[in-house]
């Protein structure tokens, strides 16, 4: 198939030149409507009962992560010019298309009872911004008798103050949400400069900071991976036309790569903002594999046509199948049951056999334009420095192999010794700059509000209006004290803070009142009030479902980790069991946190159970591939060895499982094994070659494939190595444990592999590796060089040196 295809790549070079710029154009097209996605989430399938329940919950009440907080913490805020300010500043937000309401000491409202109509009205506390300190005190005055708001609104013993800002939803699910943070950016940058900084904080806050980082960084890094891959291959090639043409494949493989996303209705996230760059840093050694093959077979017969058909015809095979094993590594998550994986998975791996396709087709055909190349082009191949590099190899495998499987022990017993350090644990905004504004703000709200991250409770009680009796309402209570207990938990509020609010307000705002209604005594004229509680400012629609029968409870909480929050959890839920009957009530922990809780666990079972699906798949393909189960196994060796040293130095660096850092192991196995098959498909060559001498044939495919093993491990390692730069801690952490894991790699498969072919190659080689199911390398069947004729040159015509 590959003779036959080879053929046809080198005749029908221009009209294929033109089907894959048409292709280009197209993509290139496309990928103008590749949007970025602004929702976290997508972690958990959609049968599961975390995501129902969070579902439902939406459906009863509004969504629970749509308020941007700011926050202050100086003394001067109560000092009548800046407070005036402060009031001003929510003022100046409400009117931002997108912003629902504001909330703030600034900002607040009191009940009043209006006997009349038997109801309570909602009225501003304060009416005017204070022109005296003497009103500024008055006002204090009246909010902190208010205890409906302590806690929630301003923290007495740090002085810090806290304005809610409500935000639209659908807005802020839209690109339109960098126009309103922009906007509210302007109006804080102008209260900041009275002197008084600002903290900001909130999920959609977070979660629009986190896309504008993220769109900063694509670029950075396409242009990174393809100033490093060039600056490679000209150390490599000293060559400026290897260097073009290597990125110019890569280059049109990201632009294939945003079509595809665009075409399949994918948005740009975290994971698959990676999957460009990544085309490049695999892209450009599968370019040295096919140039170090031409430049490899041109020497041998100085013979162009003849040099380029081997490229496609003798490698073709071997090309597929480690590109096909890379893309498994990525393709393992296609079967999870989380949209952001599935849809990494898909992309990346479809993405690499599209970049295998165009290398193969590209290289030949542009090279084919171009003249034979100079010895200087082909130098490379006879370096001093690398010529030694490989002595070394070839002589440490034949001479030193105890001190090979000694050295192996020792790291395997690192690495084991590692792994038993390791922990699992995650944290909502975990990948963000731990020393940038996103974090350095949060962790002020964490001090003085316990944290800004939501948690629901939501009661059912079984029963239409079960939601407000006595009996129910006291339990809420019960919870709320019980919650409290808790560090990490904010001060509660439900359903009861209002009633209580309203109790107040019947007793003319004493806030001796502030407590719970009891159905009997004096509290039973407060019933009818509570019964016209109703229209746009009614207090308790915030709490209770249409019939009264489910309301919640909602807590703000820091972000305290996985780890952490298991432990609170398995302690609350007794809690909540032995306050509410099971039988008489269904109460269920929701909200953001909760389901980003279950999601991260549920994420990083998949990706173990994807990383033993790859080794599992890659070995079947090595099977068909080498036609033996002993090879399997000997290959499988050195490729496991660098993912146990690799989760060692997790342990020991303190890197928790997570999943950002558990995705690396099947993309790194993926990307390894591939020196593997290179190597055991020429050792598998040259025992046919050399009359089945098991030694020579171990030396002669080392020699020939170290170069490559070389020169792709370097520039792998350098491509990944510059995600180190990312200010996302995933990104960073997976950029430096492939580059490490792939280091390995390189020396296990050059020295492991062979050292153990070499060691029991009587009982690995069998009959069935040498006659394989299928065929990788023949260096017997070659196309009739001079009955190949490439459109617009002048057919060949054998010479003898093409009989060689």
């Amino acid at each position: 198939m590959w003779e036959w295809l080879a053929s046809r790549v080198l005749r029908n070079r221009t009209g294929i030149l033109i089907a894959l710029g048409t292709i280009t154009l197209f993509m290139g097209w496309k990928a103008r409507d590749v949007r970025t996605s602004f929702k976290h989430g997508g972690l958990l399938p959609k049968n599961d009962s975390a995501y129902i329940v969070y579902q439902q919950f939406l459906q009863k009440f509004s969504e629970d992560g749509n308020v941007i907080v700011l926050g202050v913490e100086d003394r001067r805020l109560y000092q009548p010019e800046f407070f005036t300010a402060w009031w001003q500043l929510g003022n100046d937000l409400k009117k931002i298309d997108g912003i629902d309401s504001v909330f703030s000491e600034a900002h607040l409202f009191d009940l009043m009872r209006d006997d009349s109509l038997k109801r309570f009205r909602l009225v501003p506390v304060m009416a005017a911004p204070p022109r005296s300190q003497a009103e500024m005190d008055t006002i204090l005055t009246k909010v902190r008798a208010l205890p409906f708001y302590r806690g929630l609104l301003y923290n007495d013993s740090t002085g810090a103050s806290l304005m809610m800002v409500f935000v639209d939803a659908r807005v802020f699910d839209t690109n339109d949400r960098d126009r309103v943070i922009n906007a509210m950016e302007e109006r804080i940058a102008a209260f900041e400069q009275g002197g008084i900084d600002v903290h900001r904080s909130g999920l959609p806050y977070i979660r629009v900071r986190t896309t504008q980082l993220l769109q900063g960084e694509l670029p950075m890094f396409v242009g990174l991976a393809v100033a490093v891959t060039a600056l490679l291959l000209l150390l490599f090639f000293r060559s400026w036309r290897v260097m073009l043409y290597s990125l110019l494949v890569v280059l049109t493989s990201v632009v294939w790569a945003f079509g595809t996303m665009a075409l399949m209705g994918f948005e740009l996230n975290i994971l698959t903002s990676v999957v460009p760059p990544l085309l490049i840093v695999i892209g450009v050694p599968n370019c040295v594999f096919l140039i170090n093959k031409y430049h490899y077979e041109y020497v041998r017969h100085n013979n162009k046509v003849r040099a380029l058909q081997r490229v496609i015809s003798r490698v073709g095979t071997a090309a597929f199948m480690t590109n096909a094993t890379t893309a498994l590594g990525f393709g393992t998550f296609m079967l999870t049951y989380s949209d952001v994986l599935r849809q990494f998975g898909i992309i990346a791996a479809l993405n690499i056999m599209l970049l295998f396709v165009l290398a193969l087709l590209l290289i030949p055909i542009l090279f084919s334009f171009q003249a034979p190349p100079k010895p200087r082009h082909t130098s490379h191949l006879d370096r001093r420095w690398l010529d030694k590099a490989v002595e070394w190899i070839v002589r440490t495998v034949k001479e030193r192999r105890p001190v090979i499987y000694a050295a192996s022990l020792g790291v395997l017993a690192f690495g084991l010794i590692g792994l038993r350090m390791l922990k699992d644990q995650s944290r909502i905004v975990d990948d963000l700059p731990k020393d940038g504004p996103v974090l350095t703000d949060l962790h002020f709200f964490e001090r003085n509000f316990k944290g800004v991250m939501p948690l629901e409770v939501m009661i059912d009680a079984k029963k239409k209006g079960g939601a407000l009796k006595e009996a129910t309402l006291r339990r809420i209570e019960e919870l709320s004290d019980t919650l409290e207990t808790y560090p990490v938990f904010s001060r509660p509020l439900s359903i009861v803070e209002a009633v209580k609010f309203t109790k107040q307000a019947f007793y003319n705002g004493n806030p001796d009142r502030y407590q719970l209604i009891r159905s009997s005594g004096p509290d039973r004229f407060i019933l009818p009030y509570l019964q016209n509680l109703s229209g746009k400012q009614d207090l308790a629609k915030a709490f209770l479902d249409s019939a009264r029968q489910t309301t919640r409870l909602t807590v703000q909480m820091a972000d305290v980790g996985t780890q952490r929050m298991d432990k609170v959890m398995a302690r609350l839920r007794p809690q909540i069991d032995s306050i509410f009957d099971p039988l008489k009530y269904r109460v269920t922990l929701t909200g953001t946190s909760m389901v980003f809780l279950k999601g991260t666990a549920y994420m990083v079972s998949n990706l173990v159970i994807s990383l033993a699906i790859a080794i599992v798949v890659i070995g079947l393909l090595m099977a068909l591939i080498f036609n033996s189960a002993r090879m399997v196994v000997v290959s499988l060796v050195p490729n496991l060895l660098p993912l146990i040293v690799t989760g060692g130095l997790m342990g020991y660096l303190g890197i928790p499982i997570k999943p950002s850092t558990i995705l690396v192991f099947s993309i790194a196995f993926g990307i390894a094994v591939d020196n593997a098959i290179h190597f055991l498909s020429k050792y598998r060559l040259e025992l046919r070659l050399t009359g089945h001498d098991l030694r020579r044939s171990v030396e002669l495919a080392l020699r020939e494939t170290s170069v490559g093993v070389i020169y792709t491990a370097v520039v792998l390692f350098c491509g990944f190595s510059m995600f180190i730069l990312s200010d996302f801690g995933g990104v960073k952490a997976m950029g430096t444990l492939i580059s490490i894991t792939l280091g390995v790699a390189m020396f296990t498969n050059l020295l492991v592999l062979p050292a153990l072919l070499l060691s029991f190659e009587r009982s690995i080689t069998t009959k069935a590796f040498e006659e394989p199911l299928l065929e990788i390398m023949d260096e017997e069947d070659d196309i009739d060089v001079h009955e190949l004729h490439i459109e617009g040159q002048a057919p060949h015509h054998p010479s003898a040196t093409d009989q060689a």
